[in-house]
């Protein structure tokens, strides 16, 4: 077969997404690769399909070696060259993620086997065994385990073609998710007889952690793509409230039935945000690091089950999870950084529908953040002169994930930049986009609050520059005697709220900077005279007053919009009519009645992308069946039937 057919008949898509092709060919070329590509864009095909293709390439072609050789070729040989009995090694970093894609690939008639930590030794002992009899072409496996030595001596007399680095961001000290055990990659790699195709994915890579993927898994002359940052189906929202639980309970009663996260800062709000609305009856679970292991393992499995398909955790829950039909992400306050909230936020939408990521900010958010940034335990190892310079990394970033929650500018757009794409400054899918603003010139209240900062000679942080020119009569403002300054209770008429809008206009645009330091300080700036005398006018753009929306009311009213298309790229938009929405509920039904009898998650059966499209085709045959996205021969045998007759015996829908 190539690798079309292998797409269609184990994936069930009749073409490729950007990027894949590119990456998928240069691996069976035995070049090592790099793909940055966002979530749910499709990047385990790209090393799952090269791994099916270079078994059967290898199988067909079993004269080329002896089987008697120790690794099945010659060290002469081109590295990743297919051959028989060809395998390959998929490092992950959590043994939920490993769980996931294992259960996914065996759904779909693909032999995989995982190895970690979660098995019994006797369960270990038997996978190692058929993984030495060659049962599985894709074997996932821990990167701690990569120095056991009963998986040492597996690896030394396997047909390693490829070793696949998942997460790859991992590795680097500058990711937001850095494990150690990443490092070892390469020293293992090094022990093998022949050196295999080395392939890396990440989804989040600033240019840092990209160069650090390189360098420390040592790519050799890597064919590399980044397909973009953009998660186009998803929402992005920014939320000042007062009440942040009752803009949660608020969110939940008007999506009954989604799926979603609820993120928390601490295991604190996680108890108390789960309590809360467990006791009003919402369907949720919790997750944080100070539960045991077997209630985080039967949480994690009510979520990914749908038995409760509120998850309130804290960021020790999400990476690996692959649930297809988180359909919100709730931040009930700020992460630390832009890369921790993509990753965690990303976890919307995975199927490609539209879902919403919405953070529910307070001030006192950077407050926590930086007590986490100061109290880090995870860089003890480091010397005290990179422990530093982390630090004030940590810093930088929790400043600009701030300047997010405060932009009056495309959030999205504010992403993209961060990860080094350019593009235009609207989108149409965030809050800010979708609220309508005016310019308004605040070059008095500019002039007001960098004159401060100069005439305190730049010794003050952020509040105390506010509470000068708001004039505010505390112990702290006289002990400094800022009630002295110039311009003290210059802006007193003006709220509280609009000072800190300017104050971080003018940080975000560098006409103040602050200091890496843990009492930061606000600094003028070359831009700051551009102000004081150079008679710049400053104006900002300010969202007009709109009246609040009333108890229940969601931001969007009806279905939301649904993206379809035969090969599973979204190639159509549209909204299902109600009776295509009641069909869609039918088969909603069906796959969670499957999924309970063979006790995996309904979206491993078929994603509700696959649901939607069923709708909106309304096969009544297998051939028809088989153009539905994500319907491939293998599930077609095992539940196409089931899904055609719940169709037939809809047959007043209207398609």
């Amino acid at each position: 077969m190539d690798k079309y057919q292998l797409l269609k008949q184990y994936f069930g898509y009749d073409s490729f997404r950007e990027g894949q092709e590119y990456l998928i060919d240069s691996i069976l070329e035995g070049r090592d690769v790099l793909g940055i590509m966002p979530t749910g864009a499709g990047k385990s095909i790209c090393y799952q399909l090269p791994a099916l293709l270079m078994r059967e390439a290898g199988a067909e072609d079993s004269g080329e070696m002896s089987e008697d050789a120790p690794c099945g070729h010659g060290a002469d040989e081109k590295p990743g060259k297919m051959r028989k009995g060809a395998v390959t090694l998929v490092i992950s970093p959590l043994i939920s993620l490993m769980k996931d894609q294992v259960e996914g690939l065996n759904q779909a008639g693909i032999h995989a086997a995982y190895l970690n930590s979660s098995l019994t030794p006797g369960q270990y002992r038997k996978a190692l065994f058929l993984a030495k009899e060659g049962r599985y072409p894709i074997i996932y496996v821990a990167p701690e385990r990569l120095v056991a030595s009963e998986f040492l001596d597996f690896a030394q007399n396997a047909n390693i073609a490829m070793v696949a680095v998942d997460e790859a961001h991992c590795v680097s000290q500058w990711g937001q998710d850095f494990r150690p055990g990443y490092l070892k990659i390469i020293n293992f790699i090094d022990t093998l007889p022949v050196r295999p195709v080395v392939a890396a994915f990440t989804a989040t890579a600033t240019k840092e952690v990209k160069e650090d993927i390189i360098d420390l898994l040592a790519l050799q002359n890597p064919a590399m793509i980044t397909t973009g940052f953009d998660r186009k189906n998803l929402y992005f929202g920014v939320q000042s409230v007062k009440d942040r639980y009752g803009a949660v309970k608020n969110y939940l009663e008007c999506h009954p039935g989604d799926a979603g996260i609820i993120y928390c800062l601490t295991r604190k709000n996680v108890e108390e945000v789960c309590e809360r609305l467990a006791g009003e009856g919402f369907p949720v679970t919790r997750y944080h690091a100070g539960l045991s292991d077997e209630e985080r393992k039967g949480n994690q499995e009510d979520f990914i089950y749908d038995k409760k398909p509120v998850m309130v955790a804290t960021n020790a829950f999400g990476m690996g999870i692959d649930k297809s039909n988180v359909r919100f992400v709730l931040h009930f306050g700020m992460p630390k950084n832009l890369e921790s909230y993509y990753q965690e936020a990303g976890r919307a939408g995975r199927d490609g529908q539209p879902a919403e990521c919405i953070l529910l900010y307070s001030g006192k958010d950077v407050t926590t953040n930086q007590f986490f940034i100061e109290n880090n335990q995870d860089n003890q190892e480091l010397d005290a002169g990179l422990r530093q310079l982390v630090m004030e990394r940590d810093r930088e970033r929790l400043r600009k994930m701030t300047f997010y929650c405060f932009t009056n500018e495309c959030l999205r757009d504010y992403i993209l930049r961060y990860f080094g794409e350019y593009r235009e400054n609207y989108c149409g899918n965030c809050s800010n986009c979708l609220s309508q603003f005016e310019n308004t010139d605040v070059t008095e209240i500019a002039k007001s609050l960098v004159g401060c900062v100069e005439s305190c000679r730049q010794r003050y942080g952020i509040n105390v520059i506010l509470d000068t020119v708001h004039g505010a009569n505390t112990a702290k403002i006289r002990s400094y005697r800022m009630d002295e300054n110039p311009f003290y209770g210059g802006c007193a008429k003006v709220p509280s709220p609009r000072l800190r809008q300017v104050l971080n206009h003018l940080l975000i645009h560098h006409y103040l900077a602050m200091t890496d330091d843990e009492y930061a300080v606000v600094k003028l700036t070359e831009k700051s005279e551009d102000i004081l005398r150079g008679g710049e006018a400053v104006v900002m753009k300010l969202a007009k007053e709109q009246p609040h929306p009333a108890k229940g009311e969601s931001r969007k009213s009806g279905r939301k919009k649904i993206s379809y298309g035969a090969s599973g790229t979204g190639s159509g938009s549209g909204e299902l009519s109600p009776a295509q929405e009641a069909l869609f509920e039918r088969l909603r039904t069906l796959r969670t009645e499957i999924a309970r009898g063979e006790k995996v998650p309904p979206y491993i059966i078929f994603s509700d992308r696959t649901l939607v499209h069923m709708c909106m085709l309304k096969p009544g045959t297998k051939a028809e069946m088989l153009k539905v996205s994500g319907v491939g021969e293998y599930k077609y045998e095992k539940y196409g039937e089931r899904f055609l007759d719940c169709i037939r015996k809809s047959g007043s829908v209207e398609a």
